[in-house]
């Protein structure tokens, strides 16, 4: 009797040993689960990139219909090094705003201008130099922005270009035809419109103008005097630095390996140049 009450005790004290064990390994594998879902959540992180498909070259839309453009090269490197999903999302630019604040898109990566809109978004370190400038035909008796008195000059809705004339050239913006600039819906119809001469120029930022005259050298030229200098950086809501400064040290790492020199040499027949580029 007592060899069988030891036998059974020893047999007790085996699965209750067994027992704490696998309570033991659940609990290391519950941790090892939670430690797998939060590495998996950070890697399906999307960039969701609100861009303007009509403004070349930073955003525009290639020959075989896809979206291309310098901004959304950049954008897809840096989500190719940070393990995140690219997602360029077409936007109407007034609406950008809108869009940022509902999670349609995440971030403003398009030629954005980043002066005068400062304590709206979280901004990554500016990395493109910017000016605004006036295009006119090429045949034009406009040289200079005192010529612009009288004239109608056109510029893109909700941009810089119209910030600034709406801002600190807005004396000379009152000497414009109807005392104001026109404005559009985008720069490629703007400029159809100066090629037409339904208006007499185009107040645009630099790279447009450089855009554009490189696809046309014999209908436009840009007036010497520019309406303000400023800077390209990235914008994303205000609550989101974290993702901004990410974005920032990954285009130093770019800038560090040759890739931004490669991407900028890429677009150089855009009239891109690589001494626009400021972060290093």
């Amino acid at each position: 009797m007592k060899k069988r009450l030891a036998i059974a005790l020893a047999l007790a004290c085996i699965a209750a040993l067994g027992a704490f064990a696998l309570v033991g390994c659940g609990g290391s594998t519950s941790s090892s689960s939670s430690s797998a879902e939060g590495s998996s959540a950070e890697d399906s992180k999307t960039l969701t990139v609100g861009f303007d498909s009509a403004y070349p070259p930073y955003g525009f839309v290639a020959d075989d219909g896809t979206y291309t453009g310098f901004d959304l090269d950049l954008a897809k490197e840096v989500c190719q090094r940070n393990g995140w999903q690219f997602k360029a999302e077409p936007i109407d630019w007034d609406a950008k705003d809108a869009l940022l604040g509902s999670g349609t898109i995440n971030c403003i990566w398009n030629g954005f201008t980043m002066e005068g809109r400062e304590g709206k978004y979280a901004f990554s370190d500016p990395y493109m130099l910017n000016e605004q400038v006036v295009v006119v035909k090429a045949d034009s008796d406009i040289d200079g922005l005192s010529d612009l008195a009288g004239k109608t000059v056109m510029t893109q809705v909700d941009s810089a270009a119209l910030d600034v004339l709406e801002d600190s050239q807005e004396d000379l913006a009152k000497t414009f035809a109807g005392g104001a600039p026109q404005t559009i819906g985008d720069y490629n119809n703007a400029f159809l419109q100066l090629e037409s001469g339904a208006v007499d120029a185009v107040a645009c930022d630099l790279s447009i103008a450089q855009y554009q005259i490189a696809a046309k050298p014999d209908a436009y030229k840009q007036l010497g005097e520019s309406l303000s200098s400023e800077h390209y950086a990235v914008g994303f809501s205000i609550s989101d630095q974290s993702t901004a400064d990410q974005v920032t040290a990954t285009l130093k790492e770019m800038y560090a390996d040759g890739t931004v020199s490669r991407l900028c040499d890429e677009y150089a027949e855009y009239g891109l140049s690589f001494d626009n580029w400021i972060l290093k």
